[in-house]
């Protein structure tokens, strides 16, 4: 029974042993072993093994980028006014002993240091330069905590600020300012609006009564063109028709009879019309007559009774 019983102590004080040498580390994580009190080496990730009784984990040191918020911190700026700024920083531990060692607390001392930077680079500046740059307040913050923060192991990767916030009663004066720029503006633009529509306007319509000038004279011209075709056809035709009329003439040989008779029927057909006030009857209508008047005389026949008259010399 007694050597079971110490069997049962000897095992349990092996596993104990064993547990005590074998660590398993996460990743991203690291841990400070110490050893009689001193620093003995730093753990990474994985499985280690250590003296147990001998070696001792002091710490274990997380080495993923940490992200702090740190609670409003009045500023006073160049011109007197008080603001609250909003802070958020991203850092890292690159070095577990120095963060373990060199500092007490070092999201103490990051928050403190930006604390005391904020103020000495905001108490530089005015009010509407605070609100303007923070881009620049930035880069200054990240350069000054990078260099204090080095040499306890830790890199400031980033360093934003949340929000500026002036006093109620410079709230108020800026919002009212802004709200008179932007009446001003607005006034502004509908004034360029409607200069700019009377002006579109007056080229639409200089543009349109160009258009309908040029389409008028173009109709005019097209209707002047159409006339001079028509009057030149009409010409044409009527050359035609008295070109064959005078044909069909020429063909049928007419005597001065026919011809006399066609110039008398067509005498009426010169005098209608309501602008023919005047009528002159030409000199040839004698001659007409004549050559009609011969149409209803009788011809005398030759008697053959009588002798021919002779000739008188």
């Amino acid at each position: 029974m007694t050597q079971l019983v110490i069997t049962l102590v000897v095992v349990f004080l092996a596993a104990f042993a064993l547990a005590r040498t074998i660590r398993i580390v996460p990743q991203a994580t690291a841990r400070i072993v110490e050893r009689f009190g001193r620093y003995h080496r730093t753990l990474n990730a994985g499985l280690n093994i250590v003296v147990p009784f001998i070696d001792r984990i002091k710490v274990e040191v997380d080495l993923r980028e940490q992200v702090v918020t740190f609670p409003p911190q009045p500023v006073i700026t160049s011109d007197n006014l008080v603001v609250s700024i909003d802070t958020v920083i991203y850092f890292q531990v690159t070095d577990p002993k120095a963060a373990t060692y060199e500092i007490a607390s070092f999201i103490v001392a990051v928050e403190q240091l930006t604390v005391t930077t904020l103020r000495n680079v905001v108490g530089g500046m005015d009010l509407e330069r605070t609100l303007t740059s923070r881009e620049e307040i930035n880069t200054e913050l990240r350069g000054v905590l990078d260099d204090a923060t080095g040499r306890w192991g830790i890199r400031v990767n980033r360093v934003e600020l949340k929000a500026i916030d002036p006093p109620a009663s410079i709230q108020d004066s800026m919002e009212k300012q802004m709200r008179a720029d932007r009446d001003k503006r607005a006034a502004i633009l509908t004034a360029e609006g409607n200069k700019q529509s009377a002006i579109l306007t007056a080229q639409g319509e200089r543009e349109a009564a160009v258009l309908k000038a040029r389409g008028e004279a173009e109709a005019v011209v097209l209707r002047a063109q159409a006339d001079a075709e028509a009057r030149a056809m009409r010409a044409k035709g009527e050359a035609d028709a008295i070109g064959m009329v005078f044909k069909a003439i020429h063909d049928g040989n007419p005597d001065e009879k026919l011809l006399a008779y066609q110039y008398l029927t067509t005498l009426p057909q010169i005098a209608k019309g309501d602008a023919n006030k005047l009528w002159i009857v030409p000199s040839e209508m004698g001659k007409a007559l004549e050559s009609l008047g011969g149409l209803f005389q009788p011809q005398s026949k030759p008697d053959k009774d009588l002798p021919a008259k002779p000739p008188t010399s």
